[in-house]
């Protein structure tokens, strides 16, 4: 438990930041005291409706007339926002730097995008005012080829940086086809008007949709993207995760549930309870994260999922389920062999694979600042790096459990709103901190790896690795895993890291990540710089290039010049741009226009601040 922060003044011997100001004084909001003991398992019943699963979702009366389920102002304000709020545009300024992107894809079928705004994607009417009301305006470039391929029926593969709009990418095409066709391919369920628990009778869960996640937090934010895009299609989201009481998951499951959202080990187990859950009306089954998936920690799981699809004789669970019924995507930030070798094994042979930019790299909307520091040193620097913008969404990455509550006590007796979050904390916890932290209530978390992946929440402007990810342990990967939480869908963003003498044998990545996005390269990091031909064409680790694949027949990986246009680059494989720069978009004074170090923060035209 946090002990209690500063109040007016810091008293003996606390240090309040170099101007001796508190941070409620330099505009951070009051911290309040973080009780993990009142989510603690034992008063976990008192707490049941904090769960995310038991948020509310639409659902239709199967009476009602028509294939759009009606208006419900009510849910409409829940999902959405308030009516004058409604539909702000969720794109940064710097959008150019992602639609820059070169894009490439591979397969015998050559995908033409969508147009580059929701009007253009043949959208259902009310699916589009569903797209509007969330806030989106601009198509992003692996949305425009994957809705295009989704749309025509095929199984996909998509690689895109972290960012990029890659739940959107699945979720819209998927929801879009299956949209005014809840009666006809939707299971029977209860009528929510007049549902009784425990009189109505229950119906087994025969979702038309899976979407799987590696982690629990992701879960839970798939799934409320799915509650706003479900919104009036008859279609019931649920999800399901490790962690949560399983009784109150079963309960949903049973009232209906046509898309669902699960993590591995909590899916396994409802398929191995084929009275609550079945998947012989599947249609869809979407991997997200799907490299993270295929870590040895994941092997059961993943192939109980995968045969429970049902989509081949060595993987067949499901007799109901025809061969060919089920369409496979995998979507991730990075293509290692594993996953490739995955996607021949599993997926239709006219599957298509589309990538955007260098695979397993970042982009240059993130300003990456690398700052030389003992072990000693850490946390004096950490108060300086907090107080060099102004009071704004920030996520401390470290690497153990017990070092991320060393940092929560050390910031929260400094005074700052901070809470910490890694895999020992209940379920309960971790979903209250993300809770706050959305809402600025807990504007800075510190955690492990539990939140370097997928998780999206908007104006978090500043990442800090505390400890940087070793070689060993999710390395270059899981670095940029964590600074793509930040500089999100066209936004801009900060990724101050601590490198240590520990961190050497990462140096020449980050530095080929540095020059990459056309950043400065620090003194000390300037002895790994490559030379020569190295320096000019950035070579990278065999795992993350696709250059080991067969070509297809028409040549290996044709790009589209870099603008998300259909065209050609002559069959050039994977090539970059005269630069080195593999596409990155970078502007015509650097990534981050004058150069100049956004470090004063206040909601400048840089886009800094709160």
């Amino acid at each position: 438990m946090q002990s209690a922060p500063p109040e007016e003044s810091a008293g003996p011997g606390v240090s309040n930041g170099s101007d001796g100001a508190l941070p409620a004084q330099r505009g951070w909001v009051k911290p309040e005291s973080y009780n993990y003991e009142e989510f603690s398992e034992e008063n976990a019943r008192n707490f049941s409706l904090g769960f995310a699963h038991n948020a509310k979702s639409y659902e239709f009366n199967i009476e009602e007339y028509g294939d759009v389920g009606p208006e419900i102002p009510e849910l409409e304000e829940e999902l959405f926002g308030p009516p004058d709020l409604r539909g702000l545009d969720t794109m940064g300024q710097a959008y150019e730097t992602i639609e820059k992107f070169e894009v490439r894809q591979r397969g015998d079928t050559r995908i033409v995008p969508i147009g580059k705004t929701f009007e253009d994607a043949g959208l259902h009417p009310v699916m589009l005012r569903n797209v509007q009301m969330a806030g989106f305006r601009v198509v992003t470039p692996i949305q425009r080829f994957t809705f295009a391929a989704i749309q025509e029926g095929f199984d996909v593969v998509a690689v895109a940086q972290t960012g990029s709009g890659k739940t959107a990418a699945y979720l819209l095409p998927i929801l879009n086809k299956l949209m005014g066709k809840a009666k006809k391919l939707a299971a029977p369920r209860p009528n929510p008007a007049t549902f009784i628990p425990g009189v109505t009778p229950y119906v087994r869960a025969e979702p038309l949709v899976v979407v799987v996640c590696p982690s629990r937090e992701l879960a839970v934010q798939i799934f409320n993207e799915a509650r706003k895009f479900c919104y009036r299609t008859m279609l019931r989201p649920c999800v399901v995760y490790g962690g949560g009481p399983l009784r109150e998951q079963i309960d949903q499951l049973v009232k209906g549930c046509d898309i669902l959202i699960a993590s591995p080990g909590r899916l396994c187990d409802f398929i191995g309870r084929p009275n609550i859950l079945t998947l012989r009306r599947l249609r869809y089954l979407v991997i997200d994260e799907a490299d993270e998936m295929l870590h040895d920690d994941w092997n059961e799981e993943f192939e109980t999922i995968m045969r429970g699809g049902g989509k081949s004789s060595t993987y067949t669970l499901l007799p109901d389920q025809d061969e060919g019924n089920v369409r496979y995507m995998l979507f991730s930030a990075t293509f290692p062999k594993a996953l490739r070798d995955l996607a021949r094994t599993h997926l239709a042979e006219s599957h298509v694979e589309i990538s955007v930019g260098r695979i397993g790299s970042t982009h240059s909307n993130i300003l990456q600042k690398f700052i030389e520091v003992s072990q000693e040193e850490k946390k004096e620097q950490l108060i300086k790096a907090i107080e060099s913008l102004e009071p704004c969404r920030t996520i401390i990455f470290v690497n153990s459990k017990r070092t991320a509550d060393e940092v929560d006590d050390f910031l929260f007796n400094k005074g700052y709103p901070c809470a910490s979050m890694h895999s020992d904390r209940t379920q309960l916890e971790r979903e209250a901190a993300m809770r706050a932290l959305r809402a600025g209530k807990t504007p800075m978390i510190i955690a492990t790896g539990v939140m370097a992946r997928g998780i999206d929440v908007q104006n978090i402007q500043h990442i800090i690795n505390y400890d940087l990810p070793s070689i060993d342990y999710g390395g270059i990967e899981e670095y940029v895993h964590r600074i793509g939480r930040t500089a999100r869908m066209g936004h801009r963003g900060l990724a101050t890291s601590f490198y240590t003498e520990r961190d050497e044998p990462m140096a020449s990545r980050f530095v080929r990540l540095l020059l990459e996005n056309k950043q400065e390269v620090p003194d000390f990091l300037q002895m790994y710089m490559p030379d020569g031909e190295d320096l000019v064409h950035l070579k990278w680790e065999e795992e993350s290039n696709p250059e080991d694949r067969p070509a297809d027949a028409n040549g290996a990986w044709a790009g589209d010049g870099g603008n998300g246009a259909d065209g050609g680059d002559g069959g050039n494989a994977w090539g970059g741009d005269e630069g080195g720069a593999w596409g990155a978009g970078a502007t015509e004074n650097g990534a981050w226009g004058s150069g100049a170090e956004p470090v004063t923060g206040g909601g400048d035209s840089s886009g800094w601040g709160i």
